[in-house]
């Protein structure tokens, strides 16, 4: 039995890893849940999954939880601190990072350093500080297991190989906006952007899809994660979202990986690993396509692709800035206080003006990104 933390329980990736622990419940039991300000759905989950303990971020909350949960052997605790804290758990045996933003960079780094197993679907922990991620997974010999569908992919195609890797293919479903030119574009609205034509995802992430930051960060994840230059990552735009990405070798084939898009088949790869155990979710018929395309970007009008590129080329905190600036923008977008277009502009001028630091420090990073965030 493989006892999992969760570290954002209650989003969009939280809520489908314990659709598959429900499935698997003597495969897995989760042992700690940890959430943000939902205290109404972390209850419930505690409730249902009986973990060890559960966090809520928010501590204007914990009464509420701790009250809820009174009648239960649950521990409760609260605040950003206790979710690292309770990364020294002797019973867990795999965290789930899930939350959201930089706010999941301390828990990761805590559970690396805790030596625990990390699941990472935080893609901004590696954006932000890949470098010093990696490093805290070699010093203490654990792995990082991917849990973003692409990068979940590229992991199932390497699998085995010992081959030199010629290029990643990075695939991405063009968001709703796929085809669209600038002038289509100056008067969209959050509700527009809100709409994936594929995914079920957090606001956040749906946004970042529409702007092709989502695939940008993606980049700089897989920079980090399979040791390539990002210029060996080249995005296609695959408006079917059923291959989910592939990796060419030095002789020129092609290995890929496909299904249907749901991400509670990576989340289960990832718990599961290196097993493929049954899974309850519809078969991939190919029968059903008419046909799969590949298109490249449309770099101009989706700038932020193309500054995500520039940020890893410049390397040091530039990255940082630039998702600092990308969860302010897509906020106040969201917020309706910033055009969709404008995005790019709000980033590219943080990457521009942020003092920069070659080799920072974890403290450096999250000086950068409150500057940012503050300017």
């Amino acid at each position: 039995m493989k006892r999992i933390a969760i570290l954002g329980s209650t989003g969009s990736i939280g809520t489908q890893a314990l659709n598959v622990i429900r499935r698997h419940s003597d495969l897995y039991s989760v042992e700690v849940l940890c959430a943000g300000s939902n205290a109404t759905l972390l209850i419930e989950q505690a409730k249902e999954f009986s973990p060890n303990a559960v966090v809520i971020a928010d501590e204007s909350k914990y009464e509420t939880v701790k009250e809820e949960l009174a009648d239960t052997d649950v521990k409760v605790y609260a605040g950003e601190k206790a979710i690292c804290s309770i990364m020294e758990m002797s019973s867990i045996d795999m965290v789930l990072s899930a939350i959201v933003g930089v706010a999941g960079l301390r828990p990761t780094m805590a559970a690396l350093e805790n030596g625990k197993p990390v699941a990472l679907a935080n893609k901004e922990t590696m954006v932000v500080a890949g470098a010093l991620v990696t490093a805290a997974s070699a010093r203490h010999r654990v792995p990082i297991l991917p849990v973003d569908s692409e990068h979940s992919a590229i992991f199932q195609c390497l699998v085995g190989e010992v081959s030199p890797v010629d290029k990643i293919l990075l695939t991405a479903s063009g968001g709703p906006f796929r085809g669209k030119k600038k002038e289509d574009l100056l008067q969209v609205t959050p509700e527009q952007a809100l709409k994936h034509p594929n995914w079920h995802m957090g606001p956040k992430v749906t946004i970042d899809s529409a702007t092709l930051m989502n695939k940008g960060l993606e980049v700089i994840e897989a920079k980090w994660l399979f040791g390539v230059d990002a210029n060996d990552i080249e995005v296609l735009v695959h408006p079917q979202s059923v291959m989910h990405s592939a990796v060419q070798f030095a002789d020129g084939s092609i290995k890929a990986q496909m299904g249907v898009p749901t991400m509670e088949t990576p989340i289960q790869y990832a718990l599961s690993f290196p097993e493929h155990i049954e899974s309850y979710l519809p078969r991939l018929d190919l029968t059903k396509y008419a046909g799969l395309t590949f298109e490249q970007p449309d770099k101009s009008t989706f700038r932020c692709l193309d500054l995500a590129y520039e940020a890893i080329k410049r390397g040091g905190n530039v990255p940082c800035a630039m998702n600092a600036a990308n969860e302010v923008a897509v906020q106040l977008f969201i917020k309706g206080k910033l055009r969709f277009l404008e995005i790019a502009d709000y980033i590219e001028k943080s990457m521009q003006e942020v003092p920069y630091i070659a080799n920072p420090t974890l403290d450096d990073l999250f000086l950068t990104d409150k500057n940012v965030r503050n300017q």
